[in-house]
């Protein structure tokens, strides 16, 4: 490792607010970032470390934001840039990539033409060599069909492949330092794992330094040189990797590593951050002998849900003339669901997952095949009929805050679907069973009365569970609902549902890209690929012995750790 510094972060202080309202959420930190280094930071929602980044790329110029300290980039002040300077520095020397890809894509733009901007305002290079560059920079960050995404809108490719444009357009310019915020967590795990391949190799072949934010320890174990550990502002624990992954020496670095779930053991309860912490946490482990017993007579009743070769299509036009061509979203998808159960259904983006969960709740109509609930064919049913069964089967969204109403409370926002399904003789009753809601799923009663955008990621997801419950159904379909938070909270997440699953008798189906969240959650796995089921079978059977070389590809690419 070089001994130069590129980034040099002395008594950084970040507040919000005025006076006496001001808050502090970055106290006096130090560390610097060298030539030819990866430097991770990590830690909790709270903890300050996107903040952080967005303080070194000049995107806290607001009245209400006050910095304090001193961040050198190079022989340059960049708090005492104007915002004039900082945007000739801004995508050219430091670039970032951002972990909300849809919120740093213009949708009224194609992607093509979003990456050749950069190119064009920051480089000199021709309009006839732009399309070639961008082209080169969309198969180096694995884009399929580069020329098809040259000319397609954010919202015509999925989100993985969203995040790879945004990830073109941060390396486009070559920048001496790219800033990384969590720029993995929407993405599946083989695509992360070329994802993280990629930025090592861009690092390596251009010296460039990086700084690479993310919660989750067995992420960054796999890319950085050196770890910054941060909680509520302050930087608690750094060192190598080595260091911190063999001999962390605070409890709540050692909480972070414990609290993912591991292939290796299936715990009862998922341990959390609070319970490593305070040595609260048990660990009560459950064999697949046990868990096969457990679940014995579960397989011998009638399925609540029976899935028979269902296919969904979707057609556009392509060419000159308008051609139709068919694109086979799900093919052929035939499974059972039994009362009690979880299924998991996983698979990388775009292999059909989120699709086949639209069409069981029949947002989507499948384009042939039928699909059974109770033992009644649900596929072509009428209004009144449709009200009902979405009573019985509900959805957990992945993303908690645009699935509320941001003028509504809360409170609102857990009565609304009661009053619709005629649950609670009176007003006063929703309220209460709404209380009762928030209570059984961890929150006070005094967020009866918040809005949305005053609680944090998990927090709104527990709302939305809390909207669920409500419903009093029976098959509850979770697609990526624990995907963006972080792995605390997501151990607190998948606890509740775990425990509402014995409490409620819910039957889950549970969509998601990350295999080790699968595996604690999973009696039944179901893994599919390009819209067909690849493997199906006991989860702790397929983890162990996957028959496919695609399911062997996905367990490899999970993040180990050290």
């Amino acid at each position: 490792m070089a001994t130069k510094k590129i980034l040099d972060v002395l008594g950084l202080n970040i507040s919000f607010g005025e006076n006496k309202q001001e808050t502090t959420v970055v106290h006096d930190i130090d560390f610097s970032l060298y030539e030819n280094e990866i430097l991770a930071i990590v830690g909790e929602s709270g903890s300050g470390k996107s903040v952080t980044s967005k303080a070194i790329m000049g995107l806290l110029q607001d009245k209400n934001t006050h910095i304090k300290g001193r961040i050198n980039f190079e022989e340059t002040s960049l708090l005492s840039l104007s915002s004039k300077e900082f945007a000739k520095l801004r995508g050219n020397d430091i670039a970032m990539i951002f972990q909300e890809p849809m919120s740093a894509l213009n949708p009224s733009l194609t992607c093509g033409f979003q990456v050749a901007e950069i190119l064009l305002h920051h480089k000199k290079v021709s309009a006839s060599e732009v399309k070639k560059e961008v082209l080169q920079l969309f198969e180096k960050v694995k884009l399929p069909r580069p020329q098809d995404m040259y000319t397609s809108y954010p919202h015509q490719i999925s989100g993985g492949q969203m995040q790879r444009v945004v990830i073109a357009m941060a390396i486009a310019c070559k920048p001496k330092l790219l800033i990384a915020d969590e720029p993995t967590t929407a993405l599946d795990v083989t695509v992360q794992k070329e994802i993280l391949q990629l930025l090592k190799d861009l690092q390596r072949q251009t010296g460039m330094s990086m700084l690479f934010i993310s919660h989750d320890l067995a992420l960054v174990c796999e890319l950085a040189d050196r770890v910054l550990v941060m909680y509520k502002g302050d930087i608690v624990e750094k060192g190598t990797v080595k260091e911190i992954f063999e001999a962390p020496k605070k409890s709540y670095t050692k909480a972070l590593l414990g609290s993912r779930p591991k292939l290796d053991v299936r715990y009862k309860i998922l341990p959390t951050i609070a319970s490593i912490k305070d040595n609260s946490f048990i660990p009560q482990s459950i064999t697949s002998q046990q868990r096969a017993k457990k679940h014995q007579k579960i397989y011998t009743k009638t399925p609540l849900l029976r899935v028979e070769n269902v296919a969904k299509s979707y057609f556009s036009r392509v060419g000159v003339f308008g051609q139709k061509q068919e694109i086979k979203a799900v093919n052929g998808i035939s499974f059972d669901v039994f009362e009690g159960e979880t299924l998991g259904l996983v698979g990388e983006s775009g292999c059909g997952k989120s699709t086949l969960g639209k069409v069981i709740l029949q947002l989507e109509k499948a384009t042939k095949g039928s699909i059974f609930y109770k033992g009644k064919e649900i596929t072509s049913l009428k209004s009144k009929d449709l009200r009902s069964l979405r009573k019985d089967i509900q959805l957990i969204f992945q993303d908690p805050y645009s699935s509320l109403h941001p003028r509504k409370i809360i409170g609102q926002a857990i009565i609304e679907p009661m009053e619709v399904h005629g649950i609670g003789s009176s007003k006063k009753q929703r309220k209460e069973k709404a209380m009762e809601l928030l209570s059984r799923v961890g929150l006070e009663a005094s967020y009866f009365h918040r809005y949305p955008h005053q609680l944090s990621g998990g927090q709104r997801q527990r709302v939305g569970i809390a909207r669920t419950i409500a419903m009093e159904p029976k098959l509850v379909i979770c697609d990526e609902s624990v995907s963006a938070l972080d792995i605390s909270v997501q151990a607190q997440v998948l606890n509740l549902l775990n425990e509402l699953k014995e409490d409620f008798g819910f039957t889950y189906i549970f969509i998601s890209h990350d295999l080790a969240v699968v595996k604690y959650m999973a009696d039944q796995l179901l893994v599919m690929n390009k819209g067909a089921i690849e493997e199906i079978g006991d989860a702790d059977e397929i983890y162990a012995n996957p028959v496919k070389q695609y399911t062997k590809k996905l367990i490899d690419s999970i993040p180990k750790g050290i």
